[in-house]
Protein backbone atom coordinates (compact mmCIF):
# COMPACT_ATOMS: atom_id res chain seq x y z
CA UNK A 1 0.00 0.00 0.00
CA UNK A 2 2.94 2.38 0.94
CA UNK A 3 4.62 1.50 -2.59
CA UNK A 4 1.42 2.54 -4.48
CA UNK A 5 1.13 6.08 -2.64
CA UNK A 6 4.80 6.26 -3.10
CA UNK A 7 4.08 5.70 -6.52
CA UNK A 8 1.53 8.35 -6.76
CA UNK A 9 2.65 10.86 -5.47
CA UNK A 10 5.76 10.46 -7.40
CA UNK A 11 3.75 10.95 -10.51
CA UNK A 12 2.25 13.66 -9.42
CA UNK A 13 5.56 15.40 -8.59
CA UNK A 14 7.10 14.83 -12.34
CA UNK A 15 3.42 15.66 -14.05
CA UNK A 16 4.12 18.89 -11.80
CA UNK A 17 7.39 19.19 -13.22
CA UNK A 18 6.49 19.07 -16.49
CA UNK A 19 3.39 21.33 -16.23
CA UNK A 20 5.59 24.36 -14.14
CA UNK A 21 6.67 27.39 -16.60
CA UNK A 22 8.06 30.72 -15.58
CA UNK A 23 5.93 33.23 -17.04
CA UNK A 24 6.24 36.94 -16.28
CA UNK A 25 3.20 38.06 -17.91
CA UNK A 26 0.86 36.73 -20.25
CA UNK A 27 -1.83 38.31 -22.99
CA UNK A 28 -3.38 37.26 -26.19
CA UNK A 29 -2.48 37.55 -29.95
CA UNK A 30 -3.48 39.98 -32.39
CA UNK A 31 -3.16 41.39 -36.02
CA UNK A 32 -2.89 44.25 -38.20
CA UNK A 33 -6.72 42.88 -39.64
CA UNK A 34 -7.66 45.14 -43.03
CA UNK A 35 -10.76 45.43 -43.96
CA UNK A 36 -11.03 45.55 -48.18
CA UNK A 37 -13.97 47.14 -49.40
CA UNK A 38 -15.72 47.96 -53.10
CA UNK A 39 -14.87 51.06 -54.92
CA UNK A 40 -17.59 50.46 -57.47
CA UNK A 41 -21.10 49.71 -57.89
CA UNK A 42 -22.48 47.04 -59.71
CA UNK A 43 -22.59 43.06 -60.06
CA UNK A 44 -19.81 41.23 -58.45
CA UNK A 45 -18.67 39.22 -62.05
CA UNK A 46 -15.53 37.40 -60.26
CA UNK A 47 -14.18 37.20 -56.84
CA UNK A 48 -11.56 34.49 -56.52
CA UNK A 49 -10.86 34.45 -52.80
CA UNK A 50 -11.33 31.97 -49.86
CA UNK A 51 -11.23 32.05 -46.39
CA UNK A 52 -8.06 31.08 -45.10
CA UNK A 53 -6.81 31.98 -48.11
CA UNK A 54 -2.95 33.60 -48.58
CA UNK A 55 -3.22 36.68 -51.00
CA UNK A 56 -0.19 38.68 -52.46
CA UNK A 57 -0.38 42.65 -52.50
CA UNK A 58 -1.36 43.53 -55.95
CA UNK A 59 -2.93 40.77 -57.09
CA UNK A 60 -6.08 40.91 -58.76
CA UNK A 61 -8.90 39.13 -57.22
CA UNK A 62 -11.99 40.09 -58.94
CA UNK A 63 -13.71 42.70 -60.68
CA UNK A 64 -17.29 44.57 -60.48
CA UNK A 65 -19.28 45.08 -63.62
CA UNK A 66 -17.75 47.63 -65.72
CA UNK A 67 -19.86 47.43 -69.66
CA UNK A 68 -21.71 50.56 -69.15
CA UNK A 69 -18.59 52.98 -67.66
CA UNK A 70 -16.97 51.24 -70.45
CA UNK A 71 -19.90 52.10 -73.43
CA UNK A 72 -20.04 55.53 -71.89
CA UNK A 73 -16.10 55.99 -72.52
CA UNK A 74 -16.26 54.78 -76.04
CA UNK A 75 -19.56 57.47 -76.47
CA UNK A 76 -17.14 60.85 -75.09
CA UNK A 77 -14.30 59.15 -77.43
CA UNK A 78 -16.66 59.08 -80.51
CA UNK A 79 -17.58 63.01 -79.59
CA UNK A 80 -13.57 63.75 -78.95
CA UNK A 81 -12.98 62.47 -82.91
CA UNK A 82 -16.29 64.36 -84.47
CA UNK A 83 -15.39 67.41 -82.60
CA UNK A 84 -11.25 67.09 -84.04
CA UNK A 85 -12.51 66.20 -87.18
CA UNK A 86 -13.65 69.85 -88.13
CA UNK A 87 -10.37 71.09 -87.15
CA UNK A 88 -9.15 72.86 -90.71
CA UNK A 89 -6.25 72.01 -92.05
CA UNK A 90 -4.31 74.96 -91.81
CA UNK A 91 -1.64 74.10 -94.33
CA UNK A 92 -3.89 73.45 -97.07
CA UNK A 93 -5.72 76.56 -96.74
CA UNK A 94 -3.13 78.62 -96.24
CA UNK A 95 -1.26 76.86 -99.33
CA UNK A 96 -3.07 79.19 -102.56
CA UNK A 97 -1.80 82.30 -100.54
CA UNK A 98 1.65 81.12 -100.23
CA UNK A 99 1.55 80.71 -104.19
CA UNK A 100 0.45 83.57 -104.55
CA UNK A 101 3.50 85.13 -102.04
CA UNK A 102 5.69 83.27 -104.58
CA UNK A 103 4.69 85.12 -107.33
CA UNK A 104 4.77 88.69 -106.15
CA UNK A 105 8.18 88.23 -105.39
CA UNK A 106 9.40 86.95 -108.00
CA UNK A 107 7.61 89.70 -110.05
CA UNK A 108 8.98 91.74 -107.38
CA UNK A 109 12.43 90.64 -107.62
CA UNK A 110 12.38 91.45 -111.55
CA UNK A 111 10.95 94.61 -110.88
CA UNK A 112 13.67 95.95 -108.66
CA UNK A 113 16.20 94.79 -111.48
CA UNK A 114 14.24 96.61 -114.38
CA UNK A 115 14.09 100.05 -112.44
CA UNK A 116 17.75 99.47 -111.39
CA UNK A 117 18.47 99.62 -115.25
CA UNK A 118 16.03 101.87 -115.72
CA UNK A 119 13.58 99.50 -117.62
CA UNK A 120 10.47 100.21 -115.18
CA UNK A 121 9.39 103.06 -113.20
CA UNK A 122 9.35 103.51 -109.29
CA UNK A 123 5.39 103.24 -109.33
CA UNK A 124 5.58 99.59 -111.01
CA UNK A 125 7.87 98.48 -108.15
CA UNK A 126 5.63 100.43 -105.95
CA UNK A 127 2.96 98.74 -106.67
CA UNK A 128 4.04 95.11 -106.34
CA UNK A 129 5.47 95.87 -102.85
CA UNK A 130 2.28 96.94 -101.73
CA UNK A 131 0.91 93.34 -102.87
CA UNK A 132 3.34 91.41 -101.64
CA UNK A 133 2.91 93.35 -98.53
CA UNK A 134 -0.81 92.94 -98.59
CA UNK A 135 -0.31 88.89 -99.07
CA UNK A 136 1.77 88.80 -95.90
CA UNK A 137 -1.27 90.63 -94.01
CA UNK A 138 -3.53 88.44 -95.58
CA UNK A 139 -1.24 85.08 -94.31
CA UNK A 140 -0.88 86.18 -90.63
CA UNK A 141 -4.35 87.22 -90.66
CA UNK A 142 -5.80 83.40 -92.05
CA UNK A 143 -3.17 81.68 -89.30
CA UNK A 144 -4.69 83.92 -86.61
CA UNK A 145 -8.19 82.43 -87.79
CA UNK A 146 -7.14 79.73 -87.73
CA UNK A 147 -5.17 78.98 -84.37
CA UNK A 148 -8.11 80.68 -82.79
CA UNK A 149 -10.54 78.11 -84.95
CA UNK A 150 -8.30 74.91 -83.56
CA UNK A 151 -8.24 76.74 -80.31
CA UNK A 152 -11.97 76.47 -79.33
CA UNK A 153 -12.60 72.86 -80.91
CA UNK A 154 -9.55 72.43 -78.34
CA UNK A 155 -11.71 73.70 -75.63
CA UNK A 156 -14.50 71.92 -76.83
CA UNK A 157 -12.39 68.60 -76.68
CA UNK A 158 -10.71 69.19 -72.92
CA UNK A 159 -13.99 68.76 -71.04
CA UNK A 160 -14.89 65.43 -72.92
CA UNK A 161 -11.04 64.54 -72.26
CA UNK A 162 -11.69 64.72 -68.61
CA UNK A 163 -15.02 62.98 -68.38
CA UNK A 164 -12.87 60.21 -70.29
CA UNK A 165 -10.20 60.45 -67.45
CA UNK A 166 -12.50 60.03 -64.55
CA UNK A 167 -14.18 56.89 -66.78
CA UNK A 168 -10.95 55.48 -66.39
CA UNK A 169 -10.37 56.05 -62.99
CA UNK A 170 -13.58 54.57 -62.16
CA UNK A 171 -12.93 51.07 -64.70
CA UNK A 172 -9.72 51.22 -63.10
CA UNK A 173 -11.76 50.79 -59.69
CA UNK A 174 -14.24 48.49 -61.11
CA UNK A 175 -10.65 45.53 -60.54
CA UNK A 176 -10.21 44.60 -57.17
CA UNK A 177 -6.83 44.33 -56.31
CA UNK A 178 -5.77 42.84 -52.98
CA UNK A 179 -3.34 45.97 -51.46
CA UNK A 180 -1.62 44.14 -48.76
CA UNK A 181 -0.18 40.49 -48.07
CA UNK A 182 -1.87 38.48 -45.93
CA UNK A 183 -4.27 35.63 -44.65
CA UNK A 184 -8.11 36.02 -45.68
CA UNK A 185 -10.05 36.36 -42.45
CA UNK A 186 -13.74 36.81 -43.26
CA UNK A 187 -15.35 36.90 -46.42
CA UNK A 188 -18.15 39.30 -46.69
CA UNK A 189 -19.42 38.78 -50.50
CA UNK A 190 -20.13 35.96 -52.91
CA UNK A 191 -19.49 36.55 -56.89
CA UNK A 192 -22.79 38.26 -58.51
CA UNK A 193 -23.87 39.79 -55.40
CA UNK A 194 -24.70 43.67 -56.22
CA UNK A 195 -21.83 45.75 -54.50
CA UNK A 196 -21.70 49.57 -53.68
CA UNK A 197 -19.23 51.68 -52.92
CA UNK A 198 -17.46 50.81 -49.47
CA UNK A 199 -19.63 47.74 -48.96
CA UNK A 200 -16.84 45.50 -47.40
CA UNK A 201 -15.65 42.55 -49.34
CA UNK A 202 -13.09 40.78 -46.86
CA UNK A 203 -11.41 41.44 -44.15
CA UNK A 204 -7.47 40.31 -44.42
CA UNK A 205 -4.31 40.19 -41.59
CA UNK A 206 -0.37 39.27 -42.30
CA UNK A 207 0.32 36.13 -39.98
CA UNK A 208 4.06 35.64 -40.96
CA UNK A 209 4.34 37.90 -38.40
CA UNK A 210 1.92 38.16 -35.15
CA UNK A 211 1.57 40.62 -32.59
CA UNK A 212 1.09 39.23 -28.46
CA UNK A 213 -0.30 42.04 -26.50
CA UNK A 214 0.64 41.30 -22.91
CA UNK A 215 0.85 43.35 -19.86
CA UNK A 216 3.11 43.90 -16.84
CA UNK A 217 3.53 45.15 -13.44
CA UNK A 218 4.89 48.85 -12.54
CA UNK A 219 7.69 46.63 -10.90
CA UNK A 220 8.67 44.65 -14.23
CA UNK A 221 8.09 47.43 -16.33
CA UNK A 222 12.40 48.61 -14.63
CA UNK A 223 13.48 45.34 -16.73
CA UNK A 224 12.09 45.59 -19.92
CA UNK A 225 12.80 47.51 -22.71
CA UNK A 226 12.67 48.00 -26.87
CA UNK A 227 14.17 45.50 -29.10
CA UNK A 228 14.70 42.87 -26.36
CA UNK A 229 14.14 39.44 -26.78
CA UNK A 230 11.60 37.45 -24.68
CA UNK A 231 10.07 33.86 -24.66
CA UNK A 232 6.74 33.52 -25.55
CA UNK A 233 5.14 30.15 -24.44
CA UNK A 234 2.15 28.69 -25.65
CA UNK A 235 0.33 25.08 -25.42
CA UNK A 236 2.30 22.32 -27.53
CA UNK A 237 -2.08 20.52 -27.10
CA UNK A 238 0.28 17.50 -25.04
CA UNK A 239 -0.06 19.42 -22.00
CA UNK A 240 3.27 21.24 -22.13
CA UNK A 241 4.03 24.36 -23.39
CA UNK A 242 6.22 25.36 -26.75
CA UNK A 243 8.52 28.30 -26.61
CA UNK A 244 9.01 31.15 -29.31
CA UNK A 245 11.39 33.60 -29.78
CA UNK A 246 9.15 37.27 -29.35
CA UNK A 247 10.45 40.94 -30.20
CA UNK A 248 9.21 43.56 -27.70
CA UNK A 249 8.57 46.66 -30.43
CA UNK A 250 6.15 49.18 -28.13
CA UNK A 251 6.19 49.48 -24.18
CA UNK A 252 3.18 51.68 -23.58
CA UNK A 253 3.62 54.94 -21.52
CA UNK A 254 0.40 54.63 -19.29
CA UNK A 255 -0.78 52.73 -16.96
CA UNK A 256 -4.16 50.93 -17.30
CA UNK A 257 -6.42 48.34 -15.10
CA UNK A 258 -5.52 44.74 -16.04
CA UNK A 259 -8.39 43.87 -19.09
CA UNK A 260 -10.77 41.42 -17.57
CA UNK A 261 -10.01 38.07 -19.86
CA UNK A 262 -6.37 38.19 -18.13
CA UNK A 263 -6.35 38.23 -14.76
CA UNK A 264 -8.72 37.42 -11.27
CA UNK A 265 -10.54 40.01 -10.29
CA UNK A 266 -8.67 40.78 -7.56
CA UNK A 267 -5.14 40.85 -9.95
CA UNK A 268 -7.41 43.39 -12.25
CA UNK A 269 -7.61 46.43 -9.82
CA UNK A 270 -3.73 46.27 -10.09
CA UNK A 271 -2.58 49.03 -12.65
CA UNK A 272 -0.56 47.24 -15.70
CA UNK A 273 1.32 48.47 -18.85
CA UNK A 274 0.57 46.99 -22.22
CA UNK A 275 3.63 46.25 -24.34
CA UNK A 276 3.32 44.66 -27.83
CA UNK A 277 5.99 41.47 -28.86
CA UNK A 278 6.15 40.19 -32.02
CA UNK A 279 6.28 36.65 -32.64
CA UNK A 280 7.68 34.82 -35.87
CA UNK A 281 4.62 32.33 -37.04
CA UNK A 282 5.00 28.77 -38.49
CA UNK A 283 1.31 28.93 -39.08
CA UNK A 284 0.12 27.88 -34.89
CA UNK A 285 0.06 30.52 -33.58
CA UNK A 286 -3.96 32.06 -34.12
CA UNK A 287 -5.46 35.78 -33.24
CA UNK A 288 -6.62 35.63 -30.09
CA UNK A 289 -5.19 32.70 -28.57
CA UNK A 290 -3.65 33.03 -25.42
CA UNK A 291 0.12 32.61 -24.47
CA UNK A 292 2.65 33.88 -21.81
CA UNK A 293 5.69 36.08 -21.58
CA UNK A 294 9.08 35.00 -19.58
CA UNK A 295 10.80 38.53 -19.46
CA UNK A 296 14.14 36.52 -17.96
CA UNK A 297 13.28 38.64 -14.90
CA UNK A 298 15.16 36.73 -12.41
CA UNK A 299 12.88 36.17 -9.07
Amino acid sequence: MIKYILFFACSLLLTSCKTQKTSDASGAFEAVETIISADANGKLMQFDIEEGKTLEAGKTIGYVDSVQLYLKKIQLQAQINATLAQKPDVSSQLAPLYTQLEAAKKEQNRLTNLVAANAANQKQLDDINAQVSLIQKQIESQKKNLSITNGSLDAQVKPLQVQINQLNDQLAKCKIINPVNGTVLTKYAEQNELVNTGKPLYKIADLSIITLRAYITNDQLAHVKLNSKVKVLTDDGKGGFKENEGLITWISDKAEFTPKTIQTKDERANLVYAIKITVKNDGQLKIGMYAEVSLGISK
